[in-house]
């Protein structure tokens, strides 16, 4: 077994190494880049090498640099953990021919898997399902109804040169195969100037179902089960489960075998991930393979009781697997959100800046935190959104969708935005509870983004008699406070008014309040709420028994208000007597400054580009800037015609959110 051994990467995955390295016995080397100097795996690391500045091709991609850390510490082994290096085969064989063992499949196995056409060519040799399909060019309409009926209708009728929607078409019969390959053929020719058009299988309702693979260099390889992967935003994954909601376990099997087929056909040694695309009637098609640890082995972990880290570490130590096929059990249900740095109100703009708050929830009751950041920490703007993950496992699946919600009411993140409201908001839908979904579930749900109107409290009189709770548990200690000049003690009215909304069209809600034995009991609207709780000002988690329900919520006072997170929904609420509220509806509402005359920063970032100048008249569509974070770079464009008036910021320069670029006439 190795001694000491080397990460080429760094955050949550560079942690999750050296956790199981630690559990082996072996020593650790982090690497580093100069932005990365005070993170996480740096302090965890037993050693740690500065490999470059910032920007990840000069540090964490630079191969040579990875390699002389790898000499000068004496480490034997290197695990790329996933992105970076991972899957680059000249990584694999430099490591090789320099005497340092990889972590991970052999060189020759990432080249075969990395060409989608010879990873297409050996997949069908190892008799793996493939999408159907014609990739010549088809001449005449007749051919393409022809070459349909072989297929299998539903096809998909494609534009060789296609981009953007053109040249596609879906035929489900004869007379739409015979027309759309007329129409195809003719937008192609208009649009793109090629009227080449083939033809393939159409997946209806498509789901991305993966099978984790683990195979050694004794021609041993073993399926891990399958894992869901189908909630995604822009072919991003969100939320991954394990198993799927929706496969039977006859193509749970058969999708197991086909992804062993085809590790042992490239003579897979490591953990690797074949990814499927299954329709609605089970048929399943080969998409391709990753060589490579995947983001979401956690949920395979949790339902196996292996430690993927750890079989790929002996692997490559030249163990053989300690199981078999048969030694491999499924035990409950696992589920994992990405928790990401971005603005889900911003359409998941990235959000960057100190962790002012970071507080995961307790890692208890089945319930995993694998991250590599800490308060008080720095999430810079080089490297990609993700600061954590969040795994649960439960006896089956709505148990582990229930202990998710409460573990994202729990995980405590200020100081920059966090895509937490949105994962509360899925783990809520009536469509992902029910497992009725596909890989187009949040586009067709969620068609213009994310807002906080999308999230319709499954009990809305629920946040006001929080809210007037915890304004109670305030009264209470100020009401306890020593010294009081004696007639004038605080007094502690039962009647209260809960104002919350947009400001200029409040809501008011009538509540009373009283003491019970343990806590408080609201009367809102006529509606009863036994509220028990030993909650103080100042806790940020408010846990409480609401009607012998259990709930977690987050409460912070912002001014005058009181806001409480709770599933998804965020409500700021002023609690008032009823003769204050009286007075608040009288204040009157002063309108926002008018910003529609300047280009504003939609995140924080590097202004890499400005494309306008002074004077030059722009026009509706128009790039007018570009800024870059987190590996993305995200162009501004002219919302309507005008003339720009000011320049306000230099190329180079970082920007906060909302800080003006542009001023227009």
């Amino acid at each position: 077994m190795f001694k000491k051994i080397l990460i080429a990467n760094r955050g949550e995955i560079a942690c999750r190494v050296i956790k199981t390295a630690r559990k082996m016995g072996i020593k650790t080397v982090a690497v580093y880049s100069e932005a990365d100097k005070d993170a996480r795996h740096v302090e965890l690391a037993d050693e740690a090498v500065c490999i470059g500045p910032a920007p990840s091709r000069e540090s964490y991609l630079v191969m040579d640099n990875i390699i002389k850390a790898c000499k000068d510490t004496g480490a034997e082994a290197v695990h790329p953990g996933y992105g970076f290096l991972s899957e680059n085969e000249g990584f694999a064989k430099r490591l090789e021919e320099e005497g340092i063992t990889f972590i991970g499949p052999k060189h020759y196995s990432i080249a075969a898997m990395g060409d989608k056409i010879a990873s297409k060519k050996l997949a069908n040799e190892a008799k793996v399902n493939t999408i159907p399909g014609y990739n010549d060019a088809i001449d005449t309409p007749e051919a393409a109804v022809e070459i349909a009926k072989g297929i299998g209708y539903p096809v998909m009728i494609k534009a060789s040169a296609g981009g953007g929607g053109k040249g596609l078409r879906v035929a489900f019969n004869d007379k739409e195969a015979f027309e759309g390959f007329s129409a195809c053929k003719n937008e192609a020719r208009n649009s793109f100037g090629d009227d080449r058009v083939f033809i393939e299988k159409f997946v209806e309702e498509p789901r991305h179902i993966e099978i984790q693979v683990l195979g050694d260099g004794h021609g041993n390889a073993v399926y891990l089960w399958e894992r869901e992967c189908s909630i995604q935003r822009r072919h991003q994954k969100v939320i991954e489960e394990a198993p799927s909601p929706f496969i039977s376990e006859e193509t749970r099997k058969a999708m197991g075998e086909q992804a062993v087929a085809l590790a042992k056909a490239v003579k897979y040694q490591s953990a690797g991930t074949v990814e499927f695309v299954v329709g609605k009637d089970q048929s399943f098609y080969f998409l391709e393979m990753n060589t490579r640890l995947q983001v979401e082995h956690p949920v395979t972990e949790s339902i196996t009781g292996l430690d993927l880290v750890e079989q790929m570490i002996r692997v490559a130590a030249g163990e053989k697997l300690s199981f078999g096929q048969a030694d491999i059990k499924r035990n409950g249900w696992s589920m994992e959100c990405r928790i990401n740095a971005d603005d889900p109100y911003r359409n998941f703009l990235p959000s960057t800046g100190r962790l002012v708050r970071y507080q995961p929830p307790e890692e208890v009751n089945g319930v995993r935190v694998d991250t590599g950041v800490y308060e008080g920490g720095e999430i810079p703007m080089y490297y990609d959104s993700m600061i954590a993950k969040l795994i649960v496992h439960g006896k089956d699946r709505l148990d582990a969708i229930t202990k998710m919600r409460a573990a994202l009411n729990e995980f405590v993140i200020r100081g920059i935005h966090s895509n937490i409201p949105f994962q509360a908001a899925l783990m809520q839908h009536p469509r992902f509870i029910s497992g009725d979904f596909n890989t187009g579930f949040i586009a067709e749900e969620f068609p213009h983004g994310f807002r906080a109107s999308d999230v319709v409290p499954a009990d809305d009189k629920l946040m006001d008699a929080l809210a007037t709770a915890v304004h109670r548990r305030y009264l209470d200690r100020a009401a306890g406070i020593y010294g009081q000049l004696e007639g004038h003690e605080v007094k502690i009215p039962t009647e209260f008014v809960v104002a919350s909304g947009e400001p200029g069209k409040m809501e008011y809600v009538e509540t009373t309040v009283n003491e019970s034995a343990r806590g408080y009991e609201v009367n809102v609207a006529g509606e009863i709420y036994k509220i028990d709780t030993d909650w103080n000002p100042g806790q940020i988690i408010y846990k409480a028994t609401v009607n012998g329900k259990t709930i977690s919520a987050q409460v912070e006072r912002v001014g005058l208000f009181y806001r409480i997170q709770f599933d998804g929904v965020r409500v700021d609420s002023l609690v008032l007597t009823p003769a204050g509220a009286e007075m608040q509806k009288l204040m009157p509402f002063k309108e926002p400054p008018d910003m529609s005359k300047f280009l504003l920063s939609p995140m924080p970032g590097l202004l890499v580009d400005v494309a306008v100048t002074v004077g030059q008249k722009v026009e509706a569509g128009q790039r007018l800037a570009a800024i870059e974070a987190m590996k993305m770079e995200n162009v501004l464009v002219a919302t309507q015609d005008g003339v720009v008036a000011e320049v306000l910021a230099k190329q180079g320069e970082s920007l906060a959110v909302d800080q003006p670029i542009l001023r227009f006439e």
